[in-house]
């Protein structure tokens, strides 16, 4: 019985590393900018994170969106259909492209809300300059997104990773370049950051888009392609799934965004400890979007073949390897967390000390809750993932704003700023809100897909 998940693992796991070392590549630049700030001071770090937690809800809505290209491309290459194939991707890519400068325009227009937050007036000071700059990031970003999910549609997940690794070399030199002035550089603190991530961001569209051009399988979804020339139907379609799906990732996004601004409302200290945490648990987070698109490209082949009974038996390997994996994670968590933070700040800054000893105590406290919820946040992000394969996404929305904003964030609010937790308080929200999400999106898909399966059982049965 156990064989007939784990004998799909290997083929998982080749599907979604290349994903996950591509999105932990993205992550792991943001690792290293955190580091490189934290040098500078616990000011520096929180107005990262406070500056950052603007581009991230927008990101959350562009990335989103962009993910509808996926289970709509892997149905056109399950059923060969080319012509489908392509019409998806150009579509997508253009509304993509559209919102993505949207979102920076939005950003800009809502720097003013960072007076109005109670955020230390010193990290608002920094933070303002460094969002001007990330923001414009957002356009190559999405951009980027939209060819990344065209590739992993066709399941050529490895090629946004080698791009990714490329770019990620590049805004790790520019960032030590920039940010503190070596051989000869401008020393511009973490505006150098800034610059480093909008250059890596542009740097990623251009490669890839090379690269799928030169690749004779991909090519031929690329050729005839009439970016302006828009079809009302496919629009419809990509919108129909790109909007929720934006409104699913925003919620969860939403949320972790929130807690930066509730820990900015503690003060400097906690919301660098806040970002810290977060850093580290964004990236076992990558682990799990990399077996969420596996699961949403096999799940989407087996929709176009009409093979729900696979379909299930699939997704039910994809979950098994989740939670196995980010078991690993939460033990790993759970005995590392007093080094992991040590990471970050410079423990050797006899001037910062006494700051940076109270953030790295607050650290190591909320790691604790995040390898509790390791399992919650993993097995919500694939059974997403399953359900866009089956093209199911307004439920799952509702699902994902009554987990996160009805349940998570009154408990982080109220245990967090009124009843004495501070950020121990903040990330009890956060894993309540998992918690319930991964709870009731498991049952949205058990329930379609034994619908499903019984529709294709009655089916037989009258050709029979």
């Amino acid at each position: 019985m156990l064989k007939n998940y784990t004998r799909e693992f290997a083929y998982n796991l080749r599907l979604a590393a290349p994903v996950i070392l591509g999105m932990l590549g993205h992550t792991f630049v943001g690792f290293a900018d955190n580091v490189m700030v934290g040098q500078l001071g616990t000011a520096q770090l929180a107005a990262v994170s406070l500056g950052n937690s603007f581009v991230f809800i927008a990101m959350s809505l562009g990335i989103g969106f962009t993910t509808a290209i996926t289970p709509l491309v892997a149905e056109a290459d399950g059923s060969g259909d080319v012509e489908k194939g392509r019409l998806a991707f150009s579509h997508g890519l253009v509304l993509s492209t559209i919102i993505g400068i949207a979102l920076f325009l939005v950003v800009l227009l809502g720097k003013p809300l960072m007076d109005l937050m109670k955020q230390p007036d010193e990290v608002v000071a920094l933070a303002l300059p460094y969002l001007d700059i990330v923001a414009l990031s957002l356009v190559p970003l999405v951009m980027f997104q939209a060819l990344k999910q065209f590739s992993d549609g066709l399941s050529m997940t490895k090629y946004p990773m080698y791009v990714t690794v490329v770019a990620n070399v590049v805004n790790i030199v520019l960032n030590y370049l920039l940010i503190f002035g070596k051989f000869g550089f401008p020393q511009l603190g973490i505006i150098g950051a800034g610059i480093g991530t909008l250059v890596s961001r542009v740097l990623l569209v251009l490669l890839l888009w090379r690269l799928l051009k030169s690749r004779k399988r991909i090519a031929k979804y690329l050729e005839d392609i009439q970016f302006f020339k828009l079809k009302r139907t496919m629009v419809k379609k990509v919108f129909d799934l790109g909007f929720p799906s934006a409104l699913q990732m925003f919620f969860e996004v939403g949320i972790f965004t929130a807690a930066v601004w509730l820990s900015g409302v503690l003060g400097k200290n906690p919301q660098a400890a806040n970002q810290i945490a977060l850093n580290l648990s964004s990236m076992t987070y990558m682990v799990g979007v990399g077996l969420s698109v596996a699961a949403m490209v096999r799940v989407g082949n087996q929709k176009g073949l009409k093979d729900f009974s696979e379909l299930r038996r699939i997704a039910f390997s994809v979950f098994f390897l989740t939670f196995l994996i980010m078991t690993i994670f939460a033990t790993s968590f759970v005995v590392f967390r007093d080094w992991l933070p040590t990471l970050y700040l410079d423990q050797n800054d006899m001037i910062n000390l006494v700051d940076n000893s109270e953030v790295i105590s607050i650290a190591s406290q909320l790691l604790l809750i995040a390898a509790i919820f390791q399992i919650s946040d993993g097995f919500q992000v694939v059974f997403l993932g399953a359900l866009r394969g089956l093209q199911d996404v307004k439920l799952p929305t509702v699902i994902t704003f009554i987990a996160y904003w009805v349940v998570g964030f009154p408990i982080s609010y109220f245990l967090g700023l009124h009843f004495g937790l501070g950020n121990i308080g903040i990330w009890i929200g956060l894993l309540s809100g998992l918690t319930v999400a991964a709870v009731f999106l498991y049952f949205r898909f058990n329930y379609l897909t034994k619908k499903l399966i019984a529709g294709e059982q009655v089916a037989i049965g009258e050709t029979n």
